[in-house]
């Protein structure tokens, strides 16, 4: 499933090119700071498989004022190249691959 271009952002990772986004406003679960942030990643171009990173840090709109950072372009990359390291297949179809903290 394509992620929704509306919010989302472009990232160049080793002459690739990546659709990333966050969710706009938290789940219940986040909200209440009982889940963490996450964010999905997929191919720009081609999209297939979808990169899910669950992060360590709350959801910047949580609704108890835990203090949250923002997911900056640096750690996407990072992520990217982690995911592809574990074999991840950003063209290839099937189901989502999950990277986490």
């Amino acid at each position: 499933m394509a992620l929704v271009k509306k919010g989302s952002r472009l990232i160049t990772v080793d002459g690739t090119t990546y659709r990333w986004r966050l969710r706009g406003r938290p789940t219940y679960a986040q909200g209440l700071v009982q889940a963490p942030l996450a964010y999905a990643v997929e191919h720009a171009d081609t999209p297939g498989t979808t990169l899910v990173v669950t992060t360590n840090r709350p959801h910047p709109g949580n609704w108890l004022g835990a203090p949250a950072s923002p997911v900056l372009p640096a750690q996407v990359a990072r992520d990217i190249r982690t995911a592809l390291a574990g074999g991840w297949t950003p063209q290839a179809g099937g189901r989502p691959f999950r990277l986490g903290r």
